[in-house]
């Protein structure tokens, strides 16, 4: 199965590396000319994944167009820019392996309901999971969930990626291994924001626990199965990016609970913090459909300018009840 990448950022030339292993061809396109000529020169991507060695085998491109030969196609852009990408590329039936994380600003569309509306013969499968890319490129041991709802297709994809270091678990259920994604993004912002007030590991394992809960209350109103949450794609993803610097969600949340500004802190990003751009249409959704979420509220607070110390005490003066989901 030829593999091709969408998308040049470090979590896309970690999956391209995954897919070359064995000295299998991988086509990796990217917008920058700067990240094509170093994968096909020096095979490292040195804007976004420096010091990683890449393997011969993938070679980059700036041209959709080539992508046109593809058995199957990794589409790693940021949540916000899948469509304008997905517009641009010949993809025709060629099945779609969604890997971006994150709701549509504006039509509230996951990122599959996305890539259906624009290429509506693809096949749509979605990998998620507990992934740090550089540790991924390193060939170090990941697993994430693969879903998709044709089994054929699942199982192919599957023995493609898979290898024993990078451990492919399937699902049907392509909604939940979505939100699960795009919600933690937002629950990670929170977690880096108690650990920049300096709150505690007690209320950081708190804010993951009652986070899980709104994420689970979101899921299952948008017809996620609770065992896709409680899995790789949703508990797992969530515990990752809720405890390290090396998530983008998480820095960024560190910076607003040391009392930065958001506008400062995205103004020099060279990446992407996705749940910034999820945060609001979250919310939204959330309203919409009658579903309390008050830490995603919280956060858009934070992002909006609200003083750290009177969105920490909102959340503190909810009035007590028993818990549930």
């Amino acid at each position: 199965m030829r593999i091709g990448v969408i998308g040049g950022g470090a979590w896309g030339t970690a999956l391209a590396q995954v897919a070359a292993r064995g000295d299998r061809e991988v086509l990796l396109w990217a917008r920058e000319p700067e990240v094509v000529d170093s994968v096909n020169i020096d095979h490292q991507n040195a804007l976004f994944l420096p010091q990683v060695p890449l393997s011969p085998a993938i070679r980059a491109t700036r041209d959709l167009g080539e992508l046109r030969d593809m058995e199957a196609l990794l589409v790693v852009a940021p949540a916000q820019h899948v469509r304008a990408v997905l517009s641009e590329t010949p993809v025709g039936s060629t099945p779609l392996v969604l890997c971006a994380k994150g709701i549509e600003a504006g039509t509230k569309l996951l990122v599959g309901e996305v890539a259906h509306q624009v290429a509506p013969k693809a096949p749509l499968a979605v990998l998620s999971g507990p992934t740090f890319a550089h540790e991924v490129a390193a060939g170090k041991p990941t697993a994430v969930t693969l879903a998709c709802e044709d089994e054929g297709l699942r199982t192919r994809l599957a023995d493609r990626l898979a290898s024993p270091a990078f451990r492919t678990y399937g699902s049907a259920d392509v909604v939940g291994a979505e939100i699960g994604g795009a919600v933690k993004n937002v629950l990670a912002i929170a977690c880096g924001v108690v650990e920049g007030a300096g709150l505690g590991l007690n209320a950081r394992a708190a804010l993951i626990a009652r986070g899980f809960a709104e994420m689970t209350r979101f899921g299952m109103a948008r017809g996620a199965q609770a065992e896709t949450l409680t899995g790789l794609s949703g508990l797992g993803d969530l515990v990752l990016t809720c405890s390290s610097t090396n998530s983008r969600n998480f820095s960024l949340g560190l910076g607003l609970g040391q009392g930065r500004s958001a506008a400062e802190l995205m103004a020099d990003r060279k990446t992407v913090a996705e749940g910034a751009f999820t945060a609001p249409v979250l919310r939204e959704a959330a309203r919409d459909a009658g579903i309390d979420m008050p830490v995603t509220e919280a956060v858009n607070a934070l992002l909006e300018g609200a003083p750290v110390a009177e969105v920490i005490e909102a959340l503190l003066s909810r009035p007590l009840r028993e818990e549930k989901a």
